[in-house]
C-alpha cells in the first residue's frame, strides 16, 4: 500500500497551510532533504523525489534574496515536484511559498517541532513506512531493553510466556504475528499490525488487552530485534547445547540476530528462561560470555591438575 502525502501529514501532526490538493500524491523516498544550497541558486544536486525540510537557517538567508531570486528560486523549488514542504517550530512561511503551493498542487505544512528533531522523527517514521517488511509467526517482548522475539511451533505457550512476562513488569511488543523491517544493516525492528496492537491471545481466556490489564507501562509501539528465541519440544533425541560457548544466529534481511533454542518440557518455567536468555544476551552485548569463562576456568583447572 503505497503512502500519501496526506498520512505522512496526519500520522506526524502536520498543520497544512497550502496546497491541500496535493495530499493524495505518494512519498515514495525515506530520505529527507534540506534546500539551503538550491535557495543560493544551485539546483544540480537537488532531491527533489524526498520531502523537503526547512527551518530557522533557510529561511534566514532566503530573507536576504531580492524579491526576483526569491521568486525564481521557489518556483524552481516547486516546478520539479516534490512531494510536500515542511517548515519547523517558529519559521514564518514566505508568502511565495504559499502561492506556489496552491499553483501547483503541493502541500506546505507547518511542524510544532525545531529543525533537527523535525528532520529525525520524519526520517524515522519513513523508515519505519518504506522499508522492506515482512510478517512472521511469533512474540516479540521488551525484557530489561532487550527486544527478545520468541518463536515456536503454535500451542508452545509463546502467548502465555509473554503474559507471565508483562506481569512481571516487562513489555509487549507484539503477539501471535510480528511485522519486522530493517531500518538499516544491523537494525531490524518489530512491531504488531495495526489491528493487534496491545492484545494477547490466552487459549481459555481469549483476548486480554495489556495496557488496560496492567497499564501503559505493559505495551511499546516498537523494538529492535536483538535475539530470537525458538521453544520446541525436548526431544530425547536432540544433543541440546549445554555451555553455550557457540553463538548461533538467524538472519532477518541483511541482518544477523543472536539465537538461542530452548527445548521444553513439564516442570520448566518458560517465562524464566526467556527471560534468563534475554539477560544473558545482555551480558554478552557488554562483553562478559559466562560459558567462555566457565570454559576457561576449566580448562586452566584441568591444566593445573595435569601439571
Amino acid at each position: 500500500m503505497k503512502l500519501t502525502v496526506g498520512k505522512v501529514i496526519k500520522d506526524n501532526n502536520f498543520e497544512l497551510m497550502a496546497g491541500g490538493e496535493g495530499i493524495h500524491s505518494e512519498v515514495t523516498h525515506f530520505q529527507v532533504s534540506r534546500p539551503g544550497i538550491e535557495l543560493a541558486g544551485l539546483f544540480d544536486f537537488y532531491e527533489f523525489e524526498r520531502i523537503q525540510v526547512l527551518g530557522s537557517k533557510e529561511i534566514t538567508f532566503f530573507g536576504w534574496l531580492n524579491e526576483e531570486d526569491k521568486e525564481t528560486r521557489v518556483n524552481k523549488l516547486f516546478a520539479k515536484k516534490p512531494p510536500l514542504f515542511v517548515f519547523s517550530k517558529n519559521v514564518k512561511i514566505p508568502e511565495v511559498f504559499i502561492r506556489k503551493a496552491n499553483e501547483h498542487n503541493i502541500p506546505v505544512v507547518m511542524s510544532h517541532k525545531k529543525t533537527s528533531a523535525l528532520t529525525s522523527s520524519i526520517y524515522e517514521y519513513l523508515s519505519s513506512k518504506l522499508s522492506p517488511r515482512e510478517s512472521i509467526h511469533g512474540t516479540l517482548v521488551d525484557i530489561n531493553g532487550i527486544g527478545v522475539l520468541v518463536k515456536g511451533k503454535s500451542g508452545i505457550g509463546k502467548s502465555e510466556i509473554a503474559l507471565e512476562l508483562v506481569r512481571r513488569g516487562h513489555q509487549l511488543v507484539a503477539d501471535d504475528r510480528v511485522d519486522i523491517y530493517q531500518k538499516e544493516v544491523g537494525i531490524v525492528v518489530g512491531e504488531a499490525p495495526e489491528i493487534l496492537k496491545k492484545y494477547l491471545e490466552i487459549r481459555g481466556i481469549g483476548i486480554v488487552n495489556v495496557v488496560k490489564l496492567f497499564g501503559v507501562q505493559a505495551y511499546k509501539e516498537s523494538k529492535k530485534i536483538m535475539i530470537v528465541v525458538e521453544l520446541e519440544k525436548w526431544n530425547n533425541q536432540m544433543d541440546y547445547d549445554r555451555l553455550g560457548i557457540n553463538d548461533e544466529h538467524t538472519k532477518f534481511f541483511d541482518t544477523n540476530v543472536s539465537y538461542v533454542k530452548i527445548p521444553i518440557t513439564e516442570g520448566r518455567n518458560a517465562a524464566s528462561l526467556v527471560e534468563v536468555a534475554a539477560m544473558n544476551a545482555r551480558l554478552k552485548f557488554l562483553g562478559t560470555n559466562t560459558a567462555k569463562e566457565f570454559s576457561d576456568a576449566l580448562i586452566e583447572q584441568i591444566n593445573k591438575k595435569s601439571e
